[in-house]
């Protein structure tokens, strides 16, 4: 082009030679700093906080659950209650209590004793040495007998709803107590003490039930005793503080940390999908984490109680899988749609399908009308709209699950189609 310019100047005007010496200026302050490496302060704070956030994923999810079952006691109740009724636990608890039960009592030497006691009494010989021969299998047949019945009563209906009934008892006093709103639980003189007046009114109330009316005279006084050192509970109250501060806040902070690591990345969509990958490895460290816990604790009781300690292990840490499962799928799905709209030779041959796809519906007789030319006004209007109706849903839901998550995304790319085939220009319509 330089030839071309100095063979024939009196081609170029003097706006042209002003331009070309500008282009010029501009190509040799390229080169010049060319080989200059310039750090980038926007992606390395970019590159900290989707690595400070992805980090925080997990912990916001533990946080919450052990909030969950700390301070909610109905979700307590709904994580504990199942226990009580798995097969394994309730063969454990017959197991225990029938030992239990024949440790304080010695049926065998009981046997033993009476019938020593008939051949006191004259019994002839013969007899009780038959009866001496016959007392193993005696106290055998008592031992599956009780063994039984213990068994019918562990697997009825009454202990299910008494064990029901006692942890949510529990949890609410213990909930009382550590939120500071217990009545009964008063801190004085730096000492926890109990306070007695529920007792005194339950016992007047059961003195005059039972004839004794002059009980009823008994004035409301609140007589306490001490229990502990008023140190131990200010260091669970405040605890409780925390944790309930940090499962608020927690998650928003991680999500603020991750939104702002994608604003300043210099490829919006990449840091996106690697903000999705990580949340997602994130959620497998912690599944990997749950089935090393579950093998240690099998590991570590007899094997005669290894499957009802698994199945207990199960119960109690469903509701954190659930968890995990959710926000993986949520991972998986940002991180699938950040790919599908990169430029990788993968993405471009899908949408590519997608389109030449939504093309053979239109050309083989399906035709918009006017609504084609009004969805290609309003496109990126309509797509934003649909991707925030699939956010609010999810956010709304209670308790989505891994399913719903994908159900939700399907949906989503559904109606993203639907409006892809109705997208089309007004000339394109006319003819």
């Amino acid at each position: 082009m330089a030839e071309s310019v100095e063979q024939h100047p009196q081609t170029l005007t003097e706006d042209e030679r002003a331009e070309l010496a500008r282009l010029r200026a501009e190509v040799a302050r390229l080169r010049t700093t060319r080989g200059k490496r310039r750090f980038a302060w926007k992606s390395l704070a970019a590159g900290v906080l989707l690595v400070i956030g992805c980090l925080l994923a997990p912990l916001s999810l533990l946080t919450v659950w052990v909030h969950n079952q700390v301070a909610d006691t109905d979700r307590f109740v709904a994580t504990a209650s199942p226990l009580i009724r798995d097969p394994a636990v309730q063969a454990a608890v017959t197991d225990r209590v029938s030992d239990t039960i024949f440790s304080q009592l010695d049926i065998e030497g009981l046997a033993r004793d009476a019938v020593t006691a008939l051949g006191t009494q004259g019994v002839p010989p013969v007899v009780t040495d038959t009866l001496q021969g016959l007392v193993g299998p005696l106290a055998s047949s008592v031992r599956s007998f009780v063994h039984d019945r213990v068994a019918d009563l562990v697997a009825s209906p009454g202990v299910a709803q008494l064990w029901d009934q006692t942890i949510r008892t529990a949890h609410e006093q213990m909930n009382a107590v550590l939120s500071g709103n217990s009545q009964a639980v008063v801190v004085s003189g730096g000492e926890v003490r109990l306070d007695l007046a529920p007792f005194i009114t339950a016992a007047k109330q059961q003195l005059v039930a039972s004839g004794l009316t002059v009980a009823a005279r008994i004035p409301d006084v609140h007589p306490t005793i001490p229990i502990t050192d008023a140190t131990t509970l200010t260091r669970a109250q405040r605890g409780y503080s925390l944790l309930d501060t940090m499962a608020t806040w927690l998650p928003w902070v991680m999500l603020v940390l991750l939104a702002l690591g994608v604003y300043l990345a210099r490829h919006h969509r990449r840091a996106l999908l690697g903000a999705g990958l990580g949340i997602a490895l994130s959620m497998l460290v912690v599944a990997a984490a749950l089935l090393i816990t579950r093998g240690a604790l099998v590991g570590a009781v007899p094997p005669r109680a290894a499957i009802a300690t698994g199945d207990s292990y199960d119960i109690i840490v469903r509701f954190l899988r659930d968890g995990l499962r959710t926000v993986f799928a949520v991972g998986v799905v940002v991180a699938a749609g950040a790919f599908l709209a990169g430029p990788s030779t993968t993405a471009v041959a899908i949408r590519k399908g997608t389109k030449k796809a939504i093309g053979v519906l239109r050309f083989g007789g399906l035709r918009t009308g006017p609504v084609g030319p009004w969805v290609h006004a309003h496109l990126t209007a309509l797509r934003v709209a649909l991707v925030g109706v699939a956010v609010l849903v999810f956010v709304f839901l209670d308790r989505p699950s891994g399913l719903t998550v994908l159900i939700i995304a399907l949906v989503l790319v559904f109606c993203l189609a639907v409006v892809q085939f109705l997208d089309q220009p007004a000339s394109a319509a006319r003819g």
